[in-house]
C-alpha cells in the first residue's frame, strides 16, 4: 500500500507544472484576442493616434458588408473543398504507408518533405510554375483545357489554384497522422478477417476506416480550422483576385487592417472568426462523438 501511495504521489504533478503553459496561453493567446475584441469596438488607423470607442459601429457594417458575405460563401467552398481533396488521398496513402516495407518508407520520407518547407516558399514556388508567361503551365495548360495558361485570370480557375496548392502542402501532414493511426490497429484483426475470407477492400472498411474515427474526426478538424484561417498562400498566388474572387475572410481581415488601415473593422472580422473556428470545431467534436469514445477499439 505504501508503495502504491508513493507511485500515486509520484504520478500525479501538481498544479503548479500547468503554471508555464498557462502563462504562455494566457500571454500569447488570451491576451491578443482581448485586446482585438476591444479593438472590434473602436476606431484606430493603427499608426500614431489611440483608438477612440466608436460602440457596436464596426460590427453593424461587418452584418451589412456584401464583400463580408462574399468572403464568407468563398471561405467556405474553400474549406469543403480542402477537406473533400485532402481527407481521401491522406487517408489512402496513410494506410499505403502505415506499412513496413522498404520502398514503402523512401517513398513516405520523399512525400513528406513538403511539411519541411514554409507556406511562404511553396507559395512562392507554386505561383513561378503557375506563371502564364515563364511558368510549366505555359507550356502544359494547352493539353489540360486551359488554352492560354493563366489559371489567375478566372475566378473559378484561380480558387481551385488555391485550394490545390494547399492540399499539396497539407496532404503530407493528415497522411502522417493516418499513417500513425493505422500503424496502432492490431494486426490479429486483418489475421482473423482474412481466415474468414475478407479481401483487402473489405477489410478496409469494415476494420481500417472504423478503427480510425478518431482519426478522422482530429484530421477532420484540423483541416476546417486551417483552411478558416489560411491566408498566406492566397496573398502570395492570387492577392485575393482577380477582383474578389478569391477573398477569402483571413485575406479581407488583413486588406482592411494592414493595406485600409481600419483595424476597427478588421479587428471585428478576426474576432467573428476566431467564434466560427471555435463553434464548428467544438460542434464536429459534439456531433461526432469524439468525447464519448474512450478507445478506437470501443464496439470491437
Amino acid at each position: 500500500m505504501k508503495h502504491v501511495a508513493t507511485t500515486s504521489r509520484v504520478g500525479r504533478p501538481g498544479i503548479a507544472w500547468a503554471v508555464p503553459g498557462v502563462l504562455f496561453f494566457a500571454l500569447f493567446a488570451v491576451g491578443p484576442m482581448l485586446l482585438v475584441v476591444y479593438l472590434s469596438f473602436t476606431t484606430w488607423d493603427g499608426l500614431g493616434s489611440f483608438p477612440s470607442v466608436s460602440g457596436t459601429d464596426n460590427w453593424e457594417r461587418l452584418f451589412d458588408d456584401p464583400t463580408m458575405r462574399q468572403a464568407v460563401k468563398l471561405s467556405i467552398i474553400l474549406t469543403a473543398a480542402s477537406w473533400l481533396i485532402q481527407t481521401p488521398i491522406s487517408l489512402l496513402l496513410g494506410v499505403w504507408s502505415a506499412g513496413r516495407q522498404k520502398n514503402r518508407a523512401v517513398l513516405s520520407a520523399i512525400f513528406f518533405l513538403p511539411l519541411l518547407a514554409s507556406s511562404v516558399a511553396l507559395a512562392l514556388l507554386w505561383k513561378s510554375l503557375l506563371d502564364p508567361n515563364f511558368g510549366l503551365i505555359a507550356e502544359i495548360g494547352p493539353w489540360i483545357g486551359i488554352e492560354n495558361g493563366n489559371v489567375f485570370a478566372d475566378g473559378t480557375s484561380a480558387m481551385a489554384a488555391v485550394a490545390f496548392v494547399a492540399s499539396w502542402q497539407f496532404i503530407p501532414f493528415h497522411t502522417l497522422l493516418y499513417q500513425g493511426g493505422a500503424r496502432q490497429i492490431p494486426k490479429s484483426f486483418y489475421e482473423a478477417a482474412s481466415l474468414d475470407g475478407a479481401g483487402t477492400v473489405r477489410q478496409f472498411f469494415t476494420i481500417t476506416l472504423p478503427q480510425l474515427r478518431n482519426t478522422v474526426i482530429t484530421s477532420s478538424v484540423l483541416m476546417v480550422v486551417g483552411a478558416l484561417t489560411f491566408f498566406d498562400t492566397v496573398l502570395i498566388l492570387t492577392e485575393g483576385g482577380p477582383g474578389t474572387d478569391t477573398t477569402i475572410v483571413p485575406y479581407l481581415m488583413y486588406e482592411t487592417g494592414f493595406q485600409a488601415y481600419d483595424m476597427g473593422y478588421a479587428s471585428a472580422i478576426a474576432t467573428t472568426l476566431v467564434i466560427v473556428a471555435t463553434a464548428i470545431s467544438l460542434l464536429m467534436v459534439r456531433i461526432s462523438g469524439f468525447t464519448a469514445m474512450r478507445s478506437t477499439r470501443e464496439g470491437m
